[in-house]
């Protein structure tokens, strides 16, 4: 069963802002952050920019990568690196600090699952990968092992975001163990159809 364009585009659009959210809720939780997350964290700290605005400004330079990988963007991708970051700072805006280690710890479990939700949505929707995703898979295209390319790349920007003062802590391992079981899990529930005679893979429920 074919699935309307306006469907996709209102599953696309959940799942970006819902994205935003969860990134607020960890930073909130102060007990650390995903690893591209730790890198849009150190260069706020540094550039004195909002994180949503970085999480922006980065998105579109990873873009400017797919040229060579002679990748195409889709709407989907478009989107992520325009709606997250608004989201982001949005939220930030409207939660405040929080103090309770209990209830940071429930901030981190609530965003990490958030994340999850957000992520089986947004590729749901089949409308092209976030600019992250295409950078590894753009790599992968090229002949490199895409396990090997995805960690590479999540290690390097872990640590130079470690050293630009982003936070790294018990959260970001959390993340880092939780958040592949969760999408796995998730994907087949908010998959949509894929549209007729195309060979997108962008929600597979066992991504290579």
């Amino acid at each position: 069963m074919s699935t309307t364009l306006p469907t996709r585009f209102a599953r696309l659009l959940s799942g970006l802002v819902l994205f935003g959210v969860s990134v607020a809720l960890l930073v909130r939780a102060d007990l650390g952050l995903a690893s591209w997350d730790v890198l849009h964290q150190g260069l706020a700290e540094w550039t004195g920019l909002p994180l949503g605005l970085v999480v922006n400004a980065v998105a579109v330079a990873v873009l400017l990568l797919w040229i060579p990988l002679r990748q195409r963007p889709g709407v989907g991708t478009v989107g992520n690196a325009v709606v997250v970051g608004l989201a982001v700072d949005a939220a930030l805006a409207v939660l405040p600090q929080v103090g309770p280690l209990t209830l940071r710890i429930a901030l981190l479990v609530a965003g990490i699952v958030l994340n999850g939700v957000a992520t089986a949505l947004y590729l749901g929707a089949r409308l092209g990968p976030g600019p992250r995703d295409g950078l590894m898979t753009g790599l992968a295209a090229r002949g490199l092992p895409i396990r090997r390319v995805r960690t590479l790349i999540e290690l390097a920007v872990l640590a130079v975001g470690w050293l630009l003062g982003g936070a790294v802590g018990p959260g970001t391992l959390l993340y880092a163990v939780g958040i592949g079981p969760i999408v796995h899990h998730l994907i087949p529930t908010f998959a949509l159809p894929a549209p007729a005679g195309s060979s997108d893979r962008s929600a597979s429920p066992c991504p290579a």
